[in-house]
């Protein structure tokens, strides 16, 4: 079987992203601003917004030299977050339909203090 990840365009469903992640094979990384984090997330779902690679910064730990699937609200950014340099020769991928999808596939999104969280 192919992997779905590869430097640039590969993309993942919201079920697929979030099996990869809950069993390892992969870190769901959200490319999200911090306000439309803290209003709900993936609960699995490292951040990181994406104006902070834009201007140079690492990927955390946990998302370098490994598979990882970028998540944004609609999913139309989080393939720009997949092609940024991840410093570590990470494969990569993004969530078709981001959050958003997410949610209506009905996978968790956690709000502040462990409520069930909303989209912004």
């Amino acid at each position: 079987m192919l992997s779905p990840f590869r430097r640039g365009s590969a993309r993942l469903t919201p079920r697929p992203a979030h099996r990869q992640a809950s069993d390892g094979t992969a870190v769901l990384l959200d490319v999200r601003e911090t306000p439309e984090r803290n209003a709900g997330h993936a609960p699995e779902a490292p951040h990181l917004p994406l104006s902070r690679p834009v201007a140079g910064a690492p990927l955390p730990a946990a998302a370098k030299g490994g598979p990882v699937v970028t998540l944004w609200r609609s999913g139309h950014r989080s393939p720009q977050a997949a092609e940024l340099p991840d410093g570590g020769g990470a494969q990569t991928a993004d969530v078709t339909g981001g959050m958003a999808d997410r949610a209506c596939a009905g996978l968790p999104v956690v709000g502040p203090g462990g409520s069930e969280g909303v989209l912004a």
